[in-house]
Parts: C-alpha cells; structure tokens; sequence
C-alpha cells in the first residue's frame, strides 16, 4: 500500500511538470516570434473585426497575431497624407480591385490603379494563414495564423517592406 501511495504522488507531480511545460505548438510560436523580433516585427494579439461575408449578417470577431513593421521612412506631411486601408480574406461586396476572397474592410475606392496592383501583387503570394492586412500612418500589419516556418516569416516581411517602400 505505501508503494502505492508513493507512485501515485511521483506521478501526480510528474504530471504537473508536464502540463506546465509548453507544448510543440507554443515552442514553435516562441522561437516564431523571437525570429520576427529580430527581424522588426511588433508581435501582438489583437481582436479584428472582419467585413461581413457574402451571406452574412454580422461581422466576425477574431483573435490572431497581428505582425507588424512600424514605419520609420516617412515625414510627418507624408505620413498625414496616406491614406489607411484594410483588407481581409473574405468574400463579400465591397471587393472592387482585389483578388477573388479579398475583401475592403477600410480604404476602398481610396488608392490608384498602380497601388492596387501592388496589392494584388502582395496579397497573391500570402500565405494561407494570413487574413488581414493592413496599412496605416504608423504601421504596416499583417494578421497571421502563424502557419508556415521562418521561411515565410521572411516572405511575409519582404512583402510588408514592398509596401512601405512604396508608401501607401
């Protein structure tokens, strides 16, 4: 019986070892997001608010990691001059010169002809765990799943700095 009572206890706190340890996942996500911090990336969670899909009565509410770049290139007077947008990967009206799936959230019918292709040149190699993005004065943000590897955090990172090259 005292075995039995000390297996139990080692195993109870075994247990507890085990269930604070990260899992697989999250040790993917540190070593993720340590990479994006050395590349510049702002890692946060944030809650967005989608378009309302084709058929749909009420936007949804996500949480996803939000990866940004602050912008450090532009003036005061260029920054008040650009223009904010927002796109998600949903379908729904307000869609005009995006690609099928896209959808505005904020900025539609706001930007040229060549800015739009530009985007459509971006938003055609995100990748599939990407569902926002977004350009403001202050920041350029893609909103993420995290699926991928360090790979494409470098592609995700090199199509951010296309657009704040651009400055739009």
């Amino acid at each position: 019986m005292k075995w039995t009572i000390i297996i139990v206890i080692m195993m109870s706190f075994v247990g507890s070892m085990m269930w604070m340890m990260p899992s697989p996942r999250e040790r993917f996500q540190a070593k993720l997001r340590l990479h994006a911090r050395s590349l510049g990336y702002n890692v946060q969670l944030a809650r967005l608010t989608t378009p309302r899909a084709a058929g749909e009565v009420e936007p949804e509410i996500i949480t996803v990691p939000a990866y940004r770049l602050m912008r450090s290139n532009m003036d005061r007077k260029a920054s008040e001059a650009l223009v904010p947008w927002q796109v998600h990967r949903v379908t729904s009206i307000a869609s005009d010169g995006l690609p099928d799936g896209w959808s505005w959230a904020q900025g539609e019918h706001l930007l040229d002809e060549s800015q739009l292709a530009q985007i459509t040149e971006v938003l055609a190699v995100l990748p599939e765990g990407a569902v926002a993005l977004e350009s403001t004065p202050v920041q350029v943000s893609v909103y993420w799943h995290e699926k991928g590897d360090i790979e494409t955090l470098d592609l995700l990172k090199t199509q951010l700095q296309r657009i704040m090259d651009a400055r739009f």
